[in-house]
């Protein structure tokens, strides 16, 4: 595979992870990071990173805008439940240490 190729690959790929982390809406941030150590918020951390490293000016909150596909305080105010205690913690138990 060429490296543009590649690229493009890559690219539809992240766009189909954005694509189904929207359609399942009922998974919640600390589901992921307790099953898969990344979340939503991750991913929007990482790519403000790799836009800012390009030279593209974008904040935290703006990354957050294409991946949740709305302002974060909209999507959070709409499907963001309250964390259980179960919840809380397997990610206290799983959470790096500083």
């Amino acid at each position: 595979m060429d490296k543009q190729t590649e690229l493009e690959v890559q690219a539809a790929a992240f766009r189909r992870l954005v694509e189904h982390l929207d359609a399942r809406k009922d998974v919640q941030n600390i589901d992921l990071m307790n099953l898969a150590g990344f979340c939503r918020n991750c991913l929007s951390k990482w790519y403000a990173a790799a836009a800012q490293e390009r030279g593209v000016e974008m904040d935290y909150e703006q990354a957050r805008e294409v991946i949740y596909k709305e302002p974060y305080v909209q999507w959070k105010a709409k499907y963001q439940h309250e964390a259980t205690s179960e919840q809380l913690a397997d990610f206290a138990k799983n959470a790096p240490a500083d």
